[in-house]
C-alpha cells in the first residue's frame, strides 16, 4: 500500500492513521498535503464528535520523509506547518494516540492535538538541529505552551530523544499507558468526550488556545443552546444528558 492517511469513523470518533510502515510512518509531501482537506471534511461531518490521530503498527510517526527535504527544505517545512495548523484549528476535540517513535514532524502533529496519550516506552524528539533547519515560530510557541521554555530549549537545542516518563513529567503527554493498554484507554476516553457537551468543548478549546475576543459569541451560543437546562435536568433526574448544540 502506498504511503497515505487512512481514516474511518465509528461511534462519533474519526480515526486518522498515518500509514507508511516501510519508513516508520514518515510523512511524505503527499501525506502532508492530504491532511488539511481531510480535516476539513471531518470537521463538517456532523457524525464526527472527536478525532484520534495515530500511526500504523508500533510507530506513531518518525517525522518527515527525509527524501522530501533534499530539493526544497523550505517547501517541505511549509507543507508540514500547514498540516500542523490545520490540525490545531480542528474545531472538535483531538487526541494523539502514540506508540513507539514520535519524532520531528510527528511531534509537531502530536503537539497540535488537544491531548496526547502514549504507550509506555514511546520516544519523543524534535530534531531540526540535526538537520540545520529553523523550527517554525508558531510550532515553537506551541511546544513552549506544553512543556515550558526550559524543556522546549532542551528538545530543540539538542534533538535528543526523551522517554515517555519524562514526556509525562514535562507535560508533553497527558497519560502514559502500559503496553497493550493504549487502545482500550483511548476508546474509553473518547466515549467520554462524545457524551459531553459540544458547546462546552468548542468554547473551551478556543479559550484554551488563546482566543480573547469570543466571550460574547459563546455567551450567546450558551443562551440559545438549551445545553445547560438539559445538563441540569439530566443531573437531577439521574440520567445521561442529551445535548443538542452542534458546531
Amino acid at each position: 500500500m502506498d504511503p497515505q492517511l487512512l481514516h474511518s469513523t465509528a461511534d462519533g470518533v474519526a480515526t486518522v492513521v498515518i500509514h507508511h510502515p516501510a519508513k516508520r510512518n514518515a510523512m511524505t509531501a503527499g501525506m502532508w498535503r492530504s491532511l488539511p482537506p481531510l480535516l476539513d471534511r471531518l470537521a463538517t461531518d456532523p457524525s464526527v464528535r472527536a478525532l484520534v490521530l495515530t500511526g500504523e503498527g508500533g510507530t506513531f510517526c518518525a517525522g518527515a520523509d527525509i527524501s522530501t527535504l533534499r530539493q526544497s527544505p523550505g517547501e517541505a517545512q511549509g507543507l508540514a506547518l500547514r498540516a500542523e495548523e490545520a490540525l490545531a484549528a480542528f474545531p472538535k476535540p483531538t487526541l494523539a494516540a502514540i506508540r513507539g517513535h514520535c519524532v520531528g514532524g510527528g511531534s509537531q502533529l502530536a503537539a497540535a492535538c488537544d491531548l496526547r496519550f502514549a504507550q509506555e516506552g514511546s520516544l519523543f524528539g524534535i530534531t531540526p538541529a540535526k538537520l540545520g533547519l529553523v523550527y517554525p515560530s508558531s510550532s515553537t510557541r506551541r511546544l513552549v505552551s506544553l512543556v515550558g521554555p526550559g524543556t522546549a530549549k532542551y528538545l530543540l537545542f539538542s534533538g535528543e530523544l526523551i522517554d515517555s516518563e519524562r514526556a509525562l513529567r514535562t507535560g508533553l503527554v497527558d497519560e502514559v499507558l502500559p503496553g497493550g493498554g493504549l487502545a482500550d484507554r483511548v476508546a474509553e476516553f473518547t466515549r467520554v468526550l462524545v457524551s459531553r457537551s459540544r458547546l462546552t468543548q468548542a468554547a473551551a478549546k478556543e479559550f484554551a488556545d488563546g482566543r480573547t475576543d469570543r466571550d460574547a459569541h459563546w455567551a450567546e451560543q450558551a443562551r440559545g443552546s438549551g445545553d445547560a437546562a438539559e445538563g441540569v435536568a439530566a443531573f437531577l433526574e439521574r440520567r445521561a444528558p442529551r445535548f443538542t448544540w452542534t458546531v
